[in-house]
Parts: structure tokens; sequence; C-alpha cells
């Protein structure tokens, strides 16, 4: 799990990979920093204690406005578009995406979709790494 300063957290899948390191297996919604593949290590408590390698890989957020008239024609054209480009991708609630961008993917043609619907106020997005 990974702690947010207002005591959420988000529960990140891992493999174990050492006694204390562990990798990714998921793709985060919430947790800044934190990438699929990246290798970390927990405390005690089974919280994210460090990153100690980075694994190139980057993560593409959307957050659909759930109130927008077209979240639902988003959330169709989005999934098609990952799927059809073979990004691995996870929704949350029909108005999460977070799309795994590993290294050397070039997000552009994702990022051109989002553009218009973001200025229209129908999504937010960002890439974290």
């Amino acid at each position: 799990m990974s702690d947010r300063q207002d005591g959420w957290r988000e529960q990140l899948w891992t493999r174990q990979l050492t006694a204390d390191r562990f990798e990714v297996a998921c793709l985060p919604f919430f947790t800044y920093g934190i990438c699929y593949r990246d290798v970390v290590t927990i405390d005690s408590n089974h919280l994210v204690a460090s990153v100690v390698q980075k694994s190139g890989h980057r993560t593409l957020r959307v957050a659909l406005v759930a109130e927008h008239q077209d979240r639902d024609q988003l959330h169709e054209l989005l999934h098609d578009k990952v799927a059809t480009a073979g990004l691995a991708h996870e929704w949350l609630q029909g108005t999460y995406l977070s799309v795994d961008l590993s290294p050397g993917t070039d997000p552009a043609a994702l990022v051109e979709v989002l553009e218009a619907p973001a200025r229209a106020s129908a999504l937010h997005w960002e890439i974290d790494s």
C-alpha cells in the first residue's frame, strides 16, 4: 500500500523478488512516483518505504468527469484507443483509467485524443514516471 497525505491508501499488487524487494505488478491509479514493474521496499506495516529501482515505465492517468454528458462516449472511445494500441490498462469504476506506457512508448496519439475533452472539462489527464 502507499500512503497519501490525507491518510487514504491505494493497494498495490506486487511480486516478491527477494526478502525485502518487491516488483509492482499493477497499474497505480492514484499513487505518484510508482509505476508498473518498479522495484520497491516495504515497511513493517506493508506500506511502500522506497522505490529502489525505476523500471522506465510511465503511467498515463485519466479521470473522466462523472457528471459530464459525454462520459459514456469518452469511456468507449478511450477504451477502444488503448485496446487498439495494445496498451495494458485498467479501469476503476468506469471513470478512472490507468494506462501503462512501457519504455519507448510514444503516447502522442492517445494524448491527441485527450486534449479536446480536457479543454471541454470532460476529463483530466496526466503522465507520471
